[in-house]
């Protein structure tokens, strides 16, 4: 079974470079480009990831992890934070907000699929999604 991956990010051409760069990596997505967006689809489907960019118009990236830790049925999915800032302290402000990982922008088309199975491997379950090799 493919790895579902629920992307939100609102950037279009963003949003279109990995979208090609998960279905050629076999994951299955769903598309969003903003947190409430997110929760629609969350309404609906749970993925296996969620690959959120931070800032967004409508609900933000830490307004999308808020709602979704405060929900019993989502709380345990494997949030990730994809996201341009790169400062010193970034990351450990989101990792501090909750969030699972981090990956910064603009990402690596060489790495990124590496960068998921990382994630995958040690999701909130414990398990991985089908074959992650």
């Amino acid at each position: 079974m493919a790895c579902r991956v629920l992307l939100v990010e609102d950037n279009p051409a963003s949003l279109e470079l990995m979208r090609y760069l998960l279905h050629s990596g076999g994951y299955q997505t769903l598309l969003a480009t903003n947190g409430q967006e997110a929760l629609e689809h969350l309404s609906s489907a749970l993925p296996d990831l969620v690959l959120t960019d931070i800032q967004m118009p409508v609900l933000d990236g830490y307004e999308l992890l808020s709602h979704i830790r405060s929900n019993p049925r989502t709380r345990g999915l494997l949030v990730v934070a994809l996201t341009a800032y790169s400062m010193p302290g970034d990351h450990e402000r989101v990792i501090g907000a909750g969030f699972d990982g981090y990956m910064s922008k603009p990402i690596d088309p060489e790495t990124i699929l590496d960068e998921l199975r990382h994630f995958l491997g040690r999701g909130a379950a414990g398990g991985t999604c089908g074959d992650l090799d």
